[in-house]
């Protein structure tokens, strides 16, 4: 076994942590301002979540002494972004959040609910969750489109970055977004790049509940903690499951109040602490996801430059590195989606009904779209001959 500089570790952590923040915090952003947060309430759960999942990150490896990394739901604020506003604004947003938590915590502590998620049929989950992501992902063909000026050199770098060195291609990105801003002279507003915690009172509706909460909590399951525990089972990290998500739950819904939509084991970054590029020695890399934990909670302490860094961009920009940042999430959801004949029509339906965007009695197209699917498989089933 080669020897390792103990320094190592800790630069494995912050380099998780800083792809992890700045290859998705500007989807984080949108999904909360698309449900009706105000730029200082869009910081305050920037913040919250940063702190959530550094302190639980922190807290559970040291506890298990694996590295556990936990990060938000990019997921799920992107279905935030494809939701659009509840009809009690962002309080009813809110009581989503601390649903979506609740449910987290309920599949921790009750292990059927667990087990149910976890038969839901990986074709329909991925399905649904490329049609939240399909909006999105199509935000860096608008951009150029519109803007072509600022989003090529934006898209060009992304493909450069891409080819040579794939977890900098987004933040190199946003590298050029930023050189934008500075090039234009664009005011970020200093006096507010401090973000303040901003408590939110929940207002619980059952549109909210139903077409925000619920999604949000399968997608936080099937895309990210089920994921997340199969990145440390292929590390030979096998802790159970159930505290995990137990504690992602209980930091979910803490980070609520304050804007945060949800935390969750870490998958693509899991693997940059928990793989031998960490350290030579499983033993000692869970310091590597303290290190990340650590990191995180100093970035929530910029949340508010972070906020400040999308309100000087135009849209259509900041939308087009989203866009970047999901697309590799997109194609492994479509291909998921598609790759079983068994079951690909209903698949097909729930991403057409998801990606349409088109809701029923105020309760979001992604629901609609796995529920349409849910028909479609259940009746192909019973129609199928013994």
């Amino acid at each position: 076994m080669r020897t390792v500089h103990p320094l190592h570790l800790a630069v494995a952590g912050i380099l998780a942590a800083f792809v992890g923040f700045a290859s998705s915090f500007a989807v984080v952003l949108q999904g909360l301002i698309a449900v009706g947060a105000t730029r200082a309430q869009a910081a305050s759960g920037l913040m919250a979540l940063a702190i959530a999942m550094g302190a639980s990150g922190v807290l559970l490896s040291l506890w298990r002494r694996q590295p556990i990394s936990v990060a938000w739901s990019t997921p799920g604020a992107a279905l935030l972004a494809t939701s659009g506003l509840p009809e009690a604004g962002f309080p009813a947003a809110i009581g989503a959040f601390l649903v979506c938590g609740a449910l987290i915590m309920a599949a921790g502590l009750w292990q059927p609910l667990g087990r149910a998620v976890a038969r839901i049929p990986p074709n329909l989950a991925n399905a649904m969750l490329a049609g939240v992501l399909l909006s999105l992902c199509l935000a860096p063909v608008r951009a150029v489109a519109s803007v072509p000026l600022l989003a090529v050199p934006v898209v060009l770098v992304w493909v450069v970055m891409f080819h040579l060195k794939r977890l900098f291609a987004v933040p190199a990105a946003l590298a050029v977004v930023v050189a934008i801003i500075a090039f234009q002279d664009v005011p970020m507003g200093a006096g507010s790049l401090w973000p303040a915690p901003i408590l939110v009172r929940p207002v619980f509706t059952a549109a909210a509940a139903i077409g925000i909460g619920v999604p949000l909590f399968l997608v936080t399951m099937a895309s990210q903690n089920i994921p997340g525990m199969a990145v440390l089972a292929l590390n030979g990290y096998r802790p159970p499951a159930n505290p995990l998500f137990l504690a992602t739950g209980v930091f979910s819904v803490l980070a609520a109040p304050f804007g945060g939509h949800a935390v969750n084991l870490a998958a693509i970054t899991a693997a940059l602490c928990a793989g031998p590029d960490a350290h030579p020695d499983p033993a000692k890399r869970y310091w590597a996801a303290v290190a990340a934990g650590l990191t995180y909670i100093v970035f929530g302490l910029l949340a508010g430059a972070a906020t400040a860094l999308i309100a000087a961009s135009p849209p259509v920009l900041i939308e087009a590195v989203a866009g970047l940042a999901l697309l590799g999430a997109f194609g492994s959801a479509m291909l998921g989606a598609v790759a079983e004949p068994n079951g690909r029509e209903a698949a097909l339906i729930t991403f057409m009904v998801t990606a349409s965007g088109q809701g029923f009695l105020g309760i979001s197209g992604a629901f609609w779209g796995l529920l349409a699917g849910a028909v479609m498989l259940t009746a192909g089933r019973f129609s199928a001959p013994r």
